[in-house]
Parts: C-alpha cells; structure tokens; sequence
C-alpha cells in the first residue's frame, strides 16, 4: 500500500501562518485526504491548484456558520469566537455606528466640522495647484518646447531676459539640424485695431512667424495653418474676437485696420480661443512678415521670444552647450561693433552673458524674469507653501479626532466593556471604531465639496484663477477623493480604535481607566504639533502684511497723489499737446506733461547701453525716458544737482538728465554736471553727444522688487499719455469736461484714463493675494486648531473631576481651579512657540530675499503670535475649565 500523497511544503506553510490554531489540525487532515483524491484524478498540477483555492476558501472571513437547530458547540472559557463579515454584521455595524454619532452629537459636530474644513481647504487648493501645473501643457508637443533665453551680468546687476534680437531664430535653424522648428513672438500689446464704425484697443496682439502653428497646439476653426501667416500684413483671430468684430459673419478675408495710420490687416484665419493656462495671451495674431529684415543681430533690438521645437527625448542641455558656443560668436561680433571692444574685454570687467534653455512647462512657475514675460507668471513657491498649508490643515484636522476621540474616551468605556464581556472581541471593537471615524470623514467630504462650491467663487477672485468644480466630475478624481476620504478615516481612526479596544473589562466596569503617562505625552505631543503650524502661519501672516504695507507706503521719491492718467494720447496726432495746454488752463489743474513713461512699470525701452565719451568701453545698461520740461514738476521729483529742462535753450534737445544711480554707475558722483554720453551714429560714422545738465534723485520707477536702476531721460519724442496734477474735490464734473474736450479731437480710441496712485497698487496685486491667502488659512489653522485644544481640555477635566472635588472641599477657589487646568496647555504653547520661531524666521527670510527693498523680521512678531496663540488658546481651554471648577464637587466626588 503506498504512502498518501503530500501536499507541498509550502503550500502547507501557507496553512499554518494563515489558519486560526483551533480548529487547524481539523481542517489540515481534510485538506490532506481531498489532496490525495485530486491528485490521483487529476494530477499533480490541478491537485495543488484546488489545494490553495481551498486554503483560501476556508479562512475565517471567507467561512459562512452552518445553521442547525439540533447541534451546538460549546464554548471553552477563554476561547475566541471568529466573526464572519457578513452583510447582516456590516448592517449592524453601520446601525450601531450611526447611534453613537448621533448621540454624541457635540463630539461628533466638531469632528466633522474639522474634518471638514481641513478636506475643503485640500481640494481648494489642489485645485488652485493643478491649474499652475498645467500651465502650457495642453500642447501635444510640451515637452519639446524650449524657449532661448538670455543671461546678462553688467556692472554687478543681472539684467538677462527671454527675448533675443530678429535674427537669433534663423541662425539657430540653419546652424543646428536638431531643431525642427523654431517660431518667433513679438509683443505688441496696445495697438488701436477697427472696422467700420467699431474700434477696440487690443491689449493681447502678439506679432509671430508662419511656423508658430507648427511648433504649438492652436487648433484653426477656419482657414489654413500653413499659409495663415506666411504673407505681410495678414492676422488671424480667435473665434472670440472674430465675433467682437464681425458678429456672424464670416471673418476670413475681411481686413481690419491698425492704429491712427488705418494700416490694413487681412484677417486669414480664426482659431480657437488660447487656453486660460498658457504663459502667453492673444487675441489676434499678425504675421511677423510684416516687419520684413529690418534688424539683424542677438543682442540689438531685442524684442522676439524664440521658441525651438525639438525631437522626442532629446536632450536638450547638449544643445544648450552648442547655442552658447554660437553665441559667444555671434554676439562677440555685435560688442565689437556696436561698443569696440571685444568679448574677452567685455569679460574682463567683470561682465558676462551666456544663453541657456527654457522648457515651455517650467516658464509660468520657474521663469526668473517677472515682468519681461509675455504674462504675468506664477511662482514655485507659493505652489509649496499652499500644498504644506493643505497637508498640515488635513493633519491637524485628524489630530483633533485623535485628541477629541480619546477625550470622550472616558464616555465609552463602559460600552467597550460590556461588549467585552459579551464576548466581543478585539478586532471587532476596532473595526467598529474604524467604521465610526471613516463614516464620520465620509459625512465631512460630503459637507467639504459643498463648502468648496459655495467657496470657490470667493477664492477665485482672490486668487485670480477661474476655477471650477468640473475637474472634480471625472470619475477617477471623484473615486481618489472617496478613497482620500476612507484613508482619512482610517488614519484618524487607528489610534482611538485600538486605544479605546484595549481597555480592560473589569477595571472599566469598575471606573478605572488608566490612560498612562505614554498617552498623555502622544496627545500633548499633537497639540504642540498644531500649536507649531499655526504659530508659523501666523508669523507668516504678520510678515507679509507689514512687507505689502512697507511697499504701499513708502515713499517712492515722486508725488503719486491726485495725479491722473490720461491714455493713448498719442492717437490724438498733432492735437495731443493742443488738449495738453487746454487742460492746464483749468483753475482744477496744477500741471500737466506729456511722456510715454509712467514711472510704475516698464518704460517702453529697456536695458538700453549708454556709455560716457570719456570712457566708451564701459557701457551702463539704463532705462530711457522721453519726457518735457513739465514732468519732473508735474510728479513732484527733487533735483539734486543741475537744472531742469527748458524751453529757453535750444540745446537741450542733446541733454540728458540722469538719476543718481546712473550717475554712481557711470563714476561721476561728485561732478555729473556737463559731461557727456555718447548717442547714434550716423551713416557717415560721426556721432552724436548728450550733454548731461541734472540729476534728479532716485525714484521707484519699478515694485520695490528691484532695485533702483540707472535712468536716462530725454527732452522731446515723448508721447502716449498725459499725466496731470489736480487739485478738486469736483472729480466727476472734471472728468466729464476733459472726456467732452478728448471727444471734440474725434480720436479713433475712446477716452480712458487711471489714477496713478491705483497703477501702483495694481503693481503688489500679486503680494496682496498672498497675504489675503494667508490671513484666510492661518484663520482656519487656528480654529481647527482651538477644536483640537478643546477636545484635550475636555479630556483634562474629566480625567481630574476627583481631583478637582478634592481641592475644592479643601478650600481652592474657582481661579486657582482654573490655572491649574490652563498651566499645563500654556506649557505646550510656549513649547510651540520655541519651536516655530526659527523655523519661521528662516521662511519668511527667504520670501523676503525676493525684494531689494524689505522689512527686518522684529522679535515682537514672535511675540505677538506667541501671545495671539495663548489668548486664543486660554479662551478656548476656560470654557472647560471653568465649567470643571464650577462643578458641585460632592457630584465630583461621586464620579467613581
């Protein structure tokens, strides 16, 4: 007779580890006969593979009780009865789970409201964090897209920017078969543009190469992508400004006039409206072409984005070396022309330049460039800071479920034991309080998503987004959120769930619950935890606010009060200085000039060279402003040294005034006056001089971002606006004559015009956001905050009402009750408070390092958030205490 067939080995192991030791020898010898069986009708193979799916099948979950009137089994005290997952215990398990909810009303409130809020805040900001990951990434060739930027060091200052002279574009293609494509955008923002009696002025027209739509993903609705753009004087529209123009009607081949000269555009395409989170803006598109070669050169006349389409996975440093290489060639050639001297020279001095790559999806977040960008960009940053914030609500948030859920321990202790007695066991006490908590995070995500719709709105205007809840549609990020919300539960569940499961029957029927020391610690541990984030946010918060009010009020070295501005005065042709000397003639104005620079932002030319007739090889990268004899008194600018502009004398015409940074700069501190800067060339190689007459002092001309740069201003060419300096509390009656004097010219553009002290406001928009964003999560982190300190206040109490009894029938008042019970949460702010202080300190340094011009983080900041975290704290801890010490200390007494 052979011996019976084993199973393997470890197939066998695999029934020990899984099965419960009662009833393994039992299950194992029948496993062990029906293994011979298999084996002899079937084989080895198919013998093993039943064998595991019977190994499986006969597991404690998957084992279904047999009913039966007649036999019953006996329990042996200390034995463990296996629950089986059944539809009826799930149901009864949600049942009981619901009860308790509902009869801890108080408890379970603040938990979903904490809970909630912390979920609200998360999806809020995930979806703010998406849209600035998305930025560019709606073209199907994103991650080929690089744009050439440039890096310039001169005279100390970094002056680089995204944009290259005309001809960089074509000596890439030619030099380098690697490029597939490259494309150029020129900003041209500002352009008056009409049809028929209709006239609009475009604030989003970029001129670009045919073979923009080749390298980016902008789909046509009408017209031909190859062709649209190849001819001068040719535009294509998006659908949106095809319908402001002409309605229903069909666009292509109709032609649109641009500026006061009326030149004609012939509109050769529509294509669908850019995306909102694109780095660029346009309305309409014009055709490079129109320009025609003009210009040549990398660093001359530098206003053209290049973009380069590369092949798929390339790597796009190793370009990046052979660009520089060609750079230094090319714009070697340029210094020697353009400054006489040569790159080595250049270098020499302590200057530099150098080329590098930009990937398209970095631009928006990574960009160094500010203000030079086609858009206003975002920040990398700001995207951590508002991801921590989200992390650190949603923990604080479970932290206050840990801290309340224990704090009512004491409320459910006796269930616990009962239940014990009765024979439940310790998983199944978890597993009832892991459904409780993970009910309780699904009701909290239920009232979040409508928070974050009621909200969404509101954060929208305060971040400037359009977001809205359609992402949160689809089907697998509604699945993660379910899944998020379960994996909240779960995590703020566990600890109550095994601590409140490990009580022991008789001492819990008896009142005594010992938390131990160990417990105690871990929950104080979380509130200083909270305490931490939100004295850090609040050093946050005070920090940003005294910087954006350092920037609204500091004084910026010119009059930005009562000073209007008039726009696109240029369109008023020879009439501009006409309606200029008719405003003056107003008993409501003081002054009046004429300038195309408004001192809050970029002038029109920038990073322009300048260099002394004394010393021509060194050049000083400066700002140039055209303006008259009026605009230095109009905006109120001091001169230190020299005289103003005049009419009386006809030399002014070749006179500069300087700031005093450019004239540091140019090494004339002490004597600036009559010196000379060289101006163009003209064809037969005689140059022209500008003979320096003032210097006015430094002013703000840019967000106390930057630093002050070198100016140069001119007398003459100055047109654009008109910035007039008034004095009435009449304001509608003055607007209205000047608006019916601006429509007696019948200019082409409408009458517009802005206060200048709102363009400098408009400047810290971006700062204001931040600070506005703060103040809103640093007011959340607080309260989610107090919830948590509530909930182990309330422990506190309960754990010492014997205590309490005591002290009182021995005399102690109702204060000294309640310093007691506050002592020991004062310790945990102070803790906190040391703690986050340097960790702030360092934040905010390095937020601040992003401006030249800044405050000094103070020691009374942490101060007053020490003291703002203590005074909220004892508020939110007497309303317990004080109802512990108010307590009738016999009911204390007889509370065990």
């Amino acid at each position: 007779m052979r011996s019976p067939v084993k199973p393997p080995r470890w197939a066998h192991w695999l029934l020990i580890k899984l099965h419960p030791a009662n009833t393994l020898e039992e299950v194992e010898g029948d496993l062990e006969e029906l293994y011979t069986y298999w084996y002899d009708r079937s084989g080895k193979t198919q013998a093993t593979l039943r064998y595991l799916l019977n190994v499986v099948s006969v597991l404690p979950p998957f084992v279904r009780r047999r009913k039966t009137n007649e036999h019953q089994y006996y329990q042996q005290p200390g034995s463990r009865i296996t629950s089986s997952l059944t539809s009826i215990m799930i149901r009864n398990y949600l049942k009981i789970a619901f009860r308790n909810l509902k009869r801890q009303k108080v408890s379970t409130s603040i938990n979903i409201a904490g809970l909630a809020i912390g979920l609200a805040t998360c999806v809020l900001i995930m979806l703010y964090v998406q849209d600035e990951l998305s930025y560019d990434r709606y073209n199907e060739n994103a991650d080929r897209i690089f744009r050439v930027a440039l890096k310039v060091r001169l005279n100390g200052d970094n002056v680089g920017g995204p944009i290259l002279g005309a001809s960089a574009a074509q000596d890439l293609q030619q030099e380098f078969p690697e490029i597939l494509k490259t494309t150029r955008i020129r900003n041209q923002a500002g352009e008056f543009v009409s049809y028929g009696t209709t006239s609009f002025k475009e604030e989003h027209l970029l001129y670009t190469d045919s073979t923009f739509f080749d390298v980016f993903t902008i789909p046509f609705l009408e017209g031909n992508s190859k062709q649209a753009l190849t001819e001068p004087n040719t535009l294509v529209l998006t659908e949106a400004t095809a319908r402001k123009y002409f309605g229903n009607q069909d666009p292509v081949g109709k032609v649109l006039l641009f500026g006061r000269e009326k030149t004609p555009y012939r509109v050769t395409g529509v294509v669908r409206n850019v995306p909102a989170n694109s780095h660029f803006r346009f309305d309409m598109l014009a055709s490079l072409a129109t320009y025609g070669e003009l210009h040549k050169g990398w660093i001359y006349n530098m206003n053209y984005y290049t973009y380069l389409l590369l092949p798929e996975k390339y790597d796009y440093k190793q370009l990046e070396a052979k660009i520089s290489r060609l750079a230094e060639k090319e714009v070697g050639a340029e210094l020697q022309q353009f400054m006489a001297i040569s790159l080595k020279q250049f270098r020499e001095k302590g200057d530099d330049f150098g080329i590098f790559l930009q990937p398209l999806t970095s631009i928006h977040l990574y960009s160094p460039f500010g203000s030079i960008e086609l858009s206003p960009g975002g920040n990398i940053l700001y995207v951590y800071v508002l991801t921590g914030i989200a992390v650190f609500m949603l923990i604080i948030a479970c932290v206050n479920f840990v801290n309340l859920s224990t704090a009512t321990a004491v409320r459910r202790s006796r269930e616990v034991g009962i239940r014990k007695v009765l024979g439940s066991a310790k998983g199944q006490l978890q597993l009832q309080f892991l459904i409780e908590s993970v009910l309780l995070a699904m009701m909290a995500l239920m009232i979040g998503l409508l928070v974050v719709g009621l909200s969404l709105p509101y954060f929208n205007q305060l971040t400037g987004k359009t977001l809205t809840i359609s992402l949160l549609i689809n089907p697998f990020v509604a699945a993660g959120l379910v899944a998020g919300a379960v994996l909240v539960g779960l995590l703020a569940g566990s600890y109550p769930a095994f601590y409140l499961s490990s009580f022991k029957p008789v001492l819990v029927l008896k009142g005594k619950i010992t938390t131990g020391r160990g417990n105690f610690s871990l929950r104080s541990g979380l509130v200083v935890f909270q305490f931490f984030i939100t004295i850090s946010m609040i050093i946050a918060t005070v920090t940003a606010d005294r910087q954006l009010r350092y920037m609204r009020t500091q004084k910026v070295g010119f009059d930005r009060e009562q000073v209007l501005v008039i726009h696109d005065t240029h369109m008023l042709r020879n009439n501009e200085a006409v309606f200029r000397d008719r405003i003056n003639q107003s008993p409501q104005v003081s002054m009046g000039t004429i300038s195309g620079q408004v001192p809050v932002g970029n002038s029109v030319m920038d990073n322009t060279t300048v260099m002394s007739k004394e010393n021509p090889d060194k050049g000083v990268m400066s700002r140039f402003y055209f303006v008259d004899d009026a605009y230095i008194p109009t905006l109120g600018m001091q001169l230190v040294q020299g005289r103003n502009f005049s009419k009386s004398f006809a030399t002014d015409s070749f006179a500069v005034i300087l700031n005093e940074t450019a004239a540091r700069a140019l090494g004339w501190e002490k004597d600036p006056i009559g010196r000379e800067l060289i101006g163009n060339t003209d064809d037969n190689g005689a140059k022209t001089y500008y003979r320096v007459i003032g210097v006015v002092s430094d002013f703000h001309f840019e967000s106390l971002r930057q630093k002050i740069g070198p100016l140069v201003m001119f007398l003459g060419r100055n047109s654009g606006n008109i910035l007039v300096k008034i004095h009435t509390d009449k304001l509608p009656k003055l607007l209205a004559s000047l608006k019916q004097q601006w429509e007696s010219f019948s200019p082409a553009a409408p009458f517009s015009y802005s206060f200048l002290d709102d363009r400098f406001a408009q400047v810290y928009v971006g700062e204001q956001k931040i600070e506005q964003v703060l103040t809103l999560f640093s007011s959340l982190t607080i309260f989610i905050a107090c919830l948590g300190l509530f909930g182990l206040a309330t422990f506190t109490a309960e754990q010492r009402t014997k205590e309490i009894g005591v002290r009182k029938v021995l005399g102690a008042s109702v204060s000294s009750v309640v310093a007691l019970l506050s002592k020991d949460f004062l310790k945990l702010i102070l803790i906190a408070l040391v703690l986050a202080s340097p960790i702030a300190w360092w934040g905010m340094d390095q937020w601040l390092k992003e401006f030249a011009y800044k405050v000094t983080i103070d020691w009374w900041i942490f101060a007053l958030a020490g003291l703002l975290a203590i005074g909220i704290a004892l508020l939110t801890v007497s309303f317990q205490s004080i109802k512990a010490a108010l307590t009738d200390p016999v009911k204390s007494l007889r509370s065990e």
